[in-house]
């Protein structure tokens, strides 16, 4: 806590003197490559590290409590810092060389923490992240052979020569961040602890492919990524807007919020607006990491049930929670003056100002009022309406658990104003009419009316059928990037099962059984020598008289 005070002074002068530390310590140089450590001190880098460290420190302090009965806790303990000191390595050295630690240890270390319980969902789970993240990690090492061709591993130091490799870097990103074709593990990786969730779904994992194109924003200035990018976010913006209205399981509700505004970044830093992106990146983290912990302690005090039918009247026992997870939502769907109106609303009015396309509008607006619908419906099923009683729970909140939310609901409500004074010392001039200004709080409004029809007045809604299956499982995303290659891997395994089982005949079998029977010979041979002695004389003897 006392290191994320530091990093947010230090951060605080960084910005507002606009300064640029280069740490450079060179290890090997060999002809035109050189090997190196290298370290950039900028406002990106020490506001991003500060709203890490402060949320692992609220995470850390939360799982002291959550954690408490469970005989492992300690290497829980050690792999979330490790988790953390990889996040670290990522964001502070933007050389490709050294970033393939931090990016290769949050792959690990995420795997690691996604099979903690140890149950079958969680391997396969565990299997799903671990594979997808794989791609993102083979696109970095494939960049990293591209660069060593030119002689620098620095990714400030590309040319226009380098963009050839940006395919491979927008790929990694695509893949750590979750956005489609890659978007099944971040569901799934919610077999994980809850305070694993509230970290990885915030400001590590998630947040690690958009740091990176962050970093490398000059590519959207070449159209065709710009435009690649603005598809694929808009798809994943739109999917998990839909997935989270039609799913009934808490923290899955949650992993797809996540999706959707993960998408919305990518979608505005397709656009070319590296600083919406990252304020919005931070208030996100901030926001989102605090609704996991509210989450976490809802279902650790209904006896790990994460069934929102079976979730309920949490008002009656604490209202003071409840009333932080209305805050996070509300801060999700951007409300007036919450910490994620500052930087959503900017998002959605320069889209306005910016997208001519009417079906890309029509996604984005859709899009804006399925994350207002799947915030109310989350808060009604958790808060209000219930079908269990009271008796069969017994809450016991511990100051551990509701001192980090307490601490992060006032963050989320004083951040978003002073962080928009902060970054955006420039006047950026967004061009709207009155109606596109306002569109935003008329969605909302229409938003809440179709949800009091709907839930409140018990209106059923429109019958889809086989449509319900295909939009409440990510579009058969699942099963398009694990269920096939599963498939695939099974036959070529049982081929390869083939192929060793010829092999064992052809072999050591063979072998064997040739070496028995040789030996069988042997100790008949041994066992009448003299007479088979004779035997052969007189067999030999046969041959040459017939011979001759």
């Amino acid at each position: 806590m006392s290191l994320s005070s530091f990093v947010m002074m230090f951060s605080m002068y960084v910005v507002y003197f606009y300064k640029v530390i280069v740490l450079e310590y060179v290890l090997v140089s060999m002809m035109n490559m050189e090997i190196k450590f290298y370290f950039l001190i900028d406002w990106i880098s020490m506001i991003f590290l500060f709203i890490v460290l402060f949320i692992s420190a609220m995470v850390i302090f939360y799982s002291d409590s959550y954690m408490g009965e469970d005989k492992d806790k300690n290497y829980f303990c050690y792999m979330v810092l490790l988790f953390v000191f990889s996040m670290i390595m990522l964001i502070v050295c933007p050389n490709m060389l050294m970033i393939i630690i931090g990016w290769d240890g949050l792959g690990l270390v995420s795997y690691c923490l996604v099979i903690y319980y140890q149950s079958n969902i969680s391997y396969n789970s565990g299997m799903i992240t671990v594979m997808s993240n794989r791609v993102g990690d083979v696109m970095i090492l494939l960049s990293l052979t591209f660069m060593m061709n030119f002689g620098s591993f620095d990714m400030l130091m590309m040319d226009n020569v380098y963009k050839i490799c940006g395919v491979f870097i927008i790929m990694a990103g695509m893949t750590k961040s979750a956005q489609i074709p890659f978007s099944a593990w971040l569901p799934a990786a919610m077999a994980a602890p809850t305070p694993v969730s509230s970290l990885v779904h915030s400001s590590t994992l998630v947040t690690a492919g958009i740091y990176l194109l962050i970093r490398m924003s000059f590519f959207f200035k070449m159209e065709i990524f710009s435009d690649m990018l603005f598809f694929f976010s808009s798809l994943t913006l739109f999917m998990a807007g839909v997935g989270a209205n039609l799913e009934m399981d808490f923290k899955k509700i949650i992993a797809f919020s996540t999706l959707s505004q993960l998408g919305m970044i990518m979608m505005i830093l397709s656009l070319g607006k590296m600083e919406f992106a990252f304020f919005h990146l931070i208030m996100h983290a901030i926001f989102k990491s605090m609704l996991f912990l509210c989450a976490g302690l809802v279902i650790h005090n209904m006896n790990g049930v994460q069934d929102l039918r079976m979730l309920g009247n949490f008002f009656c026992y604490s209202p003071m929670i409840c009333g932080c997870m209305g805050l996070a939502s509300l801060s999700l769907f951007g409300f007036p003056f919450m910490g994620g109106f500052y930087s959503k609303d900017l998002i959605l009015e320069f889209i306005y100002m910016k997208l001519d396309n009417m079906i890309f509008m029509m996604l984005v607006v859709l899009s804006t009022m399925m994350t207002t619908s799947y915030c109310f419906r989350m808060l009604y099923y958790v808060v209000f309406k219930s079908i269990m009683s009271s008796v069969f729970f017994s809450v016991d909140l511990s100051k551990k658990m509701i001192f980090p939310i307490f601490f992060l609901c006032l963050v989320v409500v004083m951040m978003g104003n002073f962080m928009s004074w902060l970054i955006f010392s420039f006047d950026d001039v967004i061009v709207l009419s009155f109606f596109s200004k306002m569109i935003n709080l008329l969605l909302i409004g229409l938003v809440l009316f179709l949800f009091f029809i709907m839930y409140i007045d018990k209106m059923k809604g429109v019958f889809m059928g086989s449509m319900y299956e295909f939009l409440s499982s990510m579009w058969f995303m699942s099963f398009l990037t694990s269920f096939i290659f599963l498939m695939s891997y099974k036959k070529i395994s049982k081929m390869t099962e083939y192929d060793w089982m010829w092999l064992e005949e052809i072999g050591p079998s063979m072998i064997y059984e040739s070496i028995s029977k040789s030996s069988v010979y042997s100790q008949w041979f041994q066992n009448n020598y003299l007479n088979s002695l004779l035997l052969i004389l007189l067999s030999i003897m046969m041959i040459l008289l017939i011979l001759m």
